[in-house]
């Protein structure tokens, strides 16, 4: 019997710890699909910072780092500088990506750094109990904004995508989703280009993932992926930002 579907050779086989519905599992397998398939896991270092996916040195194969929150792509930097030939990954969530480490994010993205960032965008604080958090939608209610976000105080969410397309430095900027098989593949799509422009040494890509929190949103999986669609699609637009690996200044 011809076998059609089974688990990448760059996860191992420990059983997630994720909540039930959350599409980090998903977002997972599609980095270790492209792993196996660039033949790139002898030579892929991976740095997952302080969050939900703080223990994601036990579910892939490759070498994987520990980084202080925030501080992913600092790492991956001095990673990728001491050891050009190996293909560097961050792996974020919108807390440390946006919030303590955009100093960070905006540095490495700025100076063109030759690494691939993984960014899970699901409007809340996950790991810590439902905070807002930088990307939190104006009025939306959280532990710490228990009457919707006030724009007055607290700001407007951080578009990430737009903001770093901005930059010269960066190569490859797309946002996804993965709520349905077309998101999906298209998801796959955008992480193997963002990976493959490593390869090829050609700069700093980011691929942002509008995800769902079905726990802290207090939602069903299915709940969560329409309020999602919903709400924070009409306000982080999925598609490509930017891509000058495909000549586009």
């Amino acid at each position: 019997m011809a076998i059609v579907f089974s688990k990448p050779h760059a996860l191992t086989d420990k059983p997630f710890h994720y909540c039930p519905g959350c599409p980090h599992g998903i977002v997972h397998r599609l980095v270790a699909e492209t792993i196996d398939e660039l033949g790139i896991e002898g030579r892929t270092v991976g740095v997952a910072p302080v969050g939900c996916s703080v223990m994601a040195y036990d579910y892939f194969s490759c070498d994987m780092i520990e980084a202080a929150h925030g501080r992913a792509p600092a790492v991956a930097t001095g990673l990728k500088r001491a050891l050009p030939n190996n293909i560097v990954f961050t792996y974020q969530g919108d807390g440390d990506l946006a919030a303590i480490g955009m100093c960070e994010t905006i540095h490495a993205a700025t100076r063109g750094e030759n690494i691939t960032v993984i960014f899970i965008n699901n409007a809340i604080y996950g790991m810590t109990g439902g905070q807002m958090a930088p990307t939190s939608l104006p009025g939306q209610v959280t532990q710490t904004s228990p009457y919707g976000r006030d724009v007055k105080t607290a700001g407007y969410p951080i578009r990430v995508c737009e903001l770093l397309s901005t930059l010269d430095g960066v190569t490859f900027a797309q946002r996804v989703a993965v709520d349905s098989v077309k998101n999906v593949n298209i998801a796959k799509r955008a992480i193997k280009k963002a990976f493959t422009n490593q390869v090829e040494g050609k700069g700093y890509s980011i691929i942002e993932v509008v995800s769902t929190c079905p726990t802290n949103w207090g939602m069903s999986p299915m709940e969560a992926f329409q309020w999602m669609r919903d709400n924070m699609l009409p306000y982080y637009p999925l598609g490509v930002y930017k891509d000058k690996s495909e000549g586009e200044n």
